[in-house]
């Protein structure tokens, strides 16, 4: 780098992409999702979580509502179709620099990675850790707590078995690219 009057300075450090830093994770993917659907790449949403109202009031032709509650509890936070395949994935966020704890991902949303996985869906975990997004099978996924009895992921596994998802402007987090190297290589 060349700074006023001559003085050289350099920087032996790796290049990283902050300009999605700050973003939640659920954010980026729905930024990612509209540009995958703007570019007529694949129909991805997120799903609303099923809410019952139980109490609205009305004023000036609006309605608001002034209490509701969860109907039933959702499933996984995105689903769609991509390349005639159906996906279905959780966006998950841990602040914990050595393991992904296992109670992030509910009972009800173990049970459906595996329906999807058994009627030949495509269904894994985004999981953003020590700064990294990445894209965990949920075969891979269910390989682990079925023959572990740790109460969380280590970091190691996630690092040797999910794939790392690369950051970029657009679209912000490329998902479907690391979808492709896993599912659809040869293609």
């Amino acid at each position: 780098m060349q700074y006023p009057n001559n003085i050289k300075k350099s920087y032996n450090h790796i290049s990283v992409s902050h300009s999605n830093r700050g973003m939640s994770l659920e954010n980026l993917l729905n930024h990612t999702n509209d540009y995958y659907i703007k570019k007529d790449i694949a129909l991805i949403y997120k799903k609303p979580t099923p809410i019952g109202v139980a109490e609205v009031s009305y004023s000036d032709h609006k309605k608001l509502i002034k209490k509701a509650y969860f109907k039933e509890q959702s499933t996984l936070d995105y689903n769609g179709i991509y390349k005639g395949k159906y996906i279905e994935f959780d966006a998950k966020e841990t602040l914990n620099k050595t393991a992904f704890p296992i109670a992030n991902v509910h009972t009800h949303q173990i049970d459906q990675i595996r329906g999807v996985i058994r009627h030949q869906g495509i269904a894994f975990l985004i999981i953003k850790m020590n700064n990294f997004y990445y894209l965990l099978k949920g075969e891979d996924f269910l390989l682990f707590i079925d023959n572990s009895n740790r109460k969380s992921i280590p970091y190691t596994y996630i690092k040797n078995n999910a794939h790392l998802i690369k950051e970029g402007y657009q679209p912000a987090l490329d998902y479907l690219n690391t979808v492709d190297e896993i599912y659809f290589k040869g293609e």
